[in-house]
């Protein structure tokens, strides 16, 4: 299982993240995400940690404390949603545009 760490300052590395995390154990990974078009942070990450121990530690310590200028959202991330099935409605895009037909 991994944490999730939101409202993240754009300014903030992978190695920042680890120092924060180290201090509660182990930091196995520290996952990034960048806007695939401009390259910037998307001002979240995942971070995972040796045990579930050291995890509970600091979501419970990290969650809601000012880094960086910012309160931070730190909790256990869920499992990523599989978005091939979950059209949503908006399918099709066909039909429809009639509008300034005539």
């Amino acid at each position: 299982m991994s944490i999730y760490v939101g409202n993240l300052s754009y300014d903030v590395t992978e190695n920042d993240i680890t120092g924060v995390f180290s201090e509660y154990g182990t930091v196995k990974r520290v996952q990034v995400p960048t806007d695939r078009e401009t390259g910037r942070l998307r001002g979240f990450a995942f971070v995972e940690m040796g045990t579930e121990a050291e995890e509970a530690a600091a979501i419970e310590a990290l969650d809601g404390a000012e880094w960086m200028g910012r309160g931070l959202k730190v909790n256990k991330a869920k499992p990523k949603e599989d978005r091939g099935s979950s059209g949503g409605g908006r399918g099709g895009y066909g039909g429809g545009g009639g509008r300034n037909r005539y």
